[in-house]
């Protein structure tokens, strides 16, 4: 039987107290496997406690997007941010992006300082925030940080599946699509620094409200059957073994003021799907049948 290695991701970590407590009890229910944290949240130092007392697997959610900056050099005079001080947005990230070259590297650095400062290690694997590590201006900059501190794992955010996916939004979709777009133009740059991700990643379709035990076991059933179709090679080299990361957000919704990365928490947090994946993720079915594919939950270090 094909042996898979599930990491599931929850993503935000140290966004807010109820964000984290939410993690914390997926971690413990062993729903989830592995954490990301952003560490310009305004939770973020108690997250890094919550890992520690708990051994919660944690890597860096680097965030260019959403909040204020941690580079104290940045938060006077930095084309990242607008006039108010903040980082431009999701999507006036992307525009801000496409009007001239952003000074992304110091940042980036000082995040990874900033967590290993709060865990006192080097984050086993980094990530984008609202994907921004895979946009074309950025990637080239995020690998060699990565490159230069040794991080060795990231997130390539390549859905199978996705274009099948016929509940979610078109508005959404395009924007999934331009995600995967960015993605497969990622992978060369990526891999020339010799940095590595899981086989599968899913993510995208089983979001907020898409959540459900039905939409995860679908995901990961396409992906596998379309991964293991590309015979004679095997899916890795470590043959009958596939490595998939599961990206997921759950939480306890956040209740204004509280919470946000600087400027207070957006839309997604306040909503109930946070409080929905948590409860489909911890679902006893879900569980069990892990146990029953031969399914073993995993974090980056596992690898």
């Amino acid at each position: 039987m094909l042996q898979v290695k599930l990491i599931v991701t929850g993503d935000d970590f140290g966004y807010c107290p109820r964000r984290n407590q939410g993690i914390v009890d997926c971690f413990l229910a062993g729903a989830v496997s592995n954490v990301s944290l952003l560490v310009n949240g305004s939770a973020a130092a108690d997250a890094a406690k919550l890992a520690r007392r708990h051994n919660i697997p944690i890597g860096l959610h680097a965030n260019l997007s959403e909040g204020s900056p941690v580079c104290e050099v940045l938060k006077t005079n930095s084309s990242l941010l607008n006039q108010d001080g903040f980082f431009h947005g999701k999507m006036g990230f992307r525009t801000a992006l496409s009007k001239g070259l952003l000074n992304m590297s110091e940042e980036l650095k000082a995040q990874v300082e900033l967590f290993r400062e709060l865990t006192g290690h080097l984050p086993p694997h980094m990530d984008g925030h609202q994907h921004i590590h895979v946009l074309p201006e950025v990637r080239h900059v995020f690998a060699e940080v990565l490159e230069e501190y040794g991080i060795k794992y990231t997130r390539v955010p390549i859905e199978p599946g996705l274009h099948n996916c016929d509940w979610i939004p078109q508005s959404l979709m395009d924007f999934y699509l331009g995600v995967e777009e960015d993605s497969f133009n990622t992978v060369d740059v990526f891999t020339r620094h010799g940095i590595r991700w899981p086989d599968i990643y899913i993510g995208l379709s089983t979001m907020g409200k898409n959540m459900s035990v039905s939409n995860i076991w679908s995901a990961i059933d396409a992906a596998i059957a379309q991964l293991t179709s590309k015979e004679p090679s095997p899916p890795t080299p470590q043959r009958g073994t596939v490595t998939i990361e599961l990206m997921v957000h759950p939480g306890y919704p956040s209740i204004p003021p509280v919470g946000g990365c600087g400027e207070g928490p957006d839309d997604f947090s306040q909503s109930w799907e946070r409080l929905h994946e948590l409860q489909t993720l911890i679902k006893p079915e879900l569980q069990s049948q892990y146990k029953t594919r031969n399914i073993q939950l995993c974090s980056f270090k596992d690898l």
